[in-house]
């Protein structure tokens, strides 16, 4: 019987210390990490989305950071083409593949826990699309496909039309592209308490404030990133952008900042609920999580 590929997956809210975890976990276990961002595929978005710097990787490899620029569409069928091809390369080299973001929908995708359908863009419908509203465009996707609704996040615009595209799709053609249902995954959650992760994310609207994320927001626009497009990357940007037109005052912006992504990690835990395999830790429980991977890889 043919051995199962082994991965370590790490996941958790957005703050919760899961590329610091995935750094020291790689630097233990002879590992290299993956990332599993919708967003940090992107060139140029640095600051608003916390993507870890050459620093804070300490030499540890890292893949599917900055591999496309931000005017362009990177899917998740595209992620699970690439994630494969990489999980070989790092296996092909006697080290462990370890997956580590907070975009669950890529993960299971990757997993082979749902299956991606490879529906082609239909530009007359999402002109169509485009005119509704955020909540109209969640009650249609709730009445057409209940299940996926619950995986795209309510105020992404550019998903919600992608779902609802899939969805009206008279023949979806299902399929993964390079997945493996024979993966042996070992699931690992990092979930600080209520109170540190709220402490670390009003930490981090500060942090990306300090940084720079209006000069990041104006880099994207001379580098012609459509003003439209600069919005669908996230709520960082869409508050980024009002703070530069001077739409909100510096503390409103932090303010806000803070609020949405404390609601964004709770949506991300309550899609990672569904998933009962999930070992969740503190990030200080690194005794702990060494044992569990150490136990794994010895089967």
């Amino acid at each position: 019987m043919e051995k199962k590929q082994k991965i370590l997956i790490i996941v958790g809210p957005t703050a919760s210390g899961k590329s610091d975890l995935a750094v020291k976990l790689a630097r233990k276990f002879k590992g290299e990490v993956i990332s599993a961002d919708s967003r940090q595929v992107y060139r140029g978005l640095d600051i608003g989305t916390a993507k870890i710097t050459k620093q804070g990787m300490k030499g540890v490899p890292h893949y599917l950071l900055n591999v496309v620029s931000p005017r362009k569409t990177f899917t998740a069928f595209d992620f699970v083409t690439e994630a494969s091809r990489k999980i070989a390369e790092i296996q092909g080299r006697g080290h462990l593949p370890i997956i580590a973001g907070g975009t669950g929908f890529y993960i299971d995708a990757l997993i082979g826990r749902i299956s991606l359908p490879n529906v082609p863009v239909n530009l007359k419908l999402r002109a169509k699309l485009e005119k509704k509203t955020l909540g109209q465009l969640m009650l249609m996707l709730k009445q057409r496909d209940p299940k996926r609704a619950k995986t795209v996040e309510p105020d992404n615009k550019r998903r919600l039309i992608r779902a609802l595209e899939i969805t009206m799709n008279s023949k979806p053609d299902l399929r993964n592209p390079g997945t493996h249902s024979g993966f042996d995954a070992l699931w690992i959650g990092s979930r600080p308490s209520e109170t540190a992760l709220r402490k670390k994310i009003r930490l981090r609207a500060a942090t990306q404030l300090r940084r720079g994320l209006g000069a990041e927001v104006r880099r994207l626009r001379m580098a012609r990133v459509p003003l439209k497009r600069i919005r669908e990357l996230g709520f960082e940007y869409t508050l980024a952008f009002d703070y530069l037109d001077k739409k909100i005052a510096r503390d409103e912006f932090l303010s806000r900042l803070e609020s949405n992504t404390w609601r964004y990690a709770k949506r991300q835990l309550g899609y990672w609920r569904r998933n009962k395999k999930i070992q969740w830790f503190k990030p200080s429980d690194k005794t702990r999580i060494e044992r569990e991977i150490r136990g794994w890889l010895r089967k």
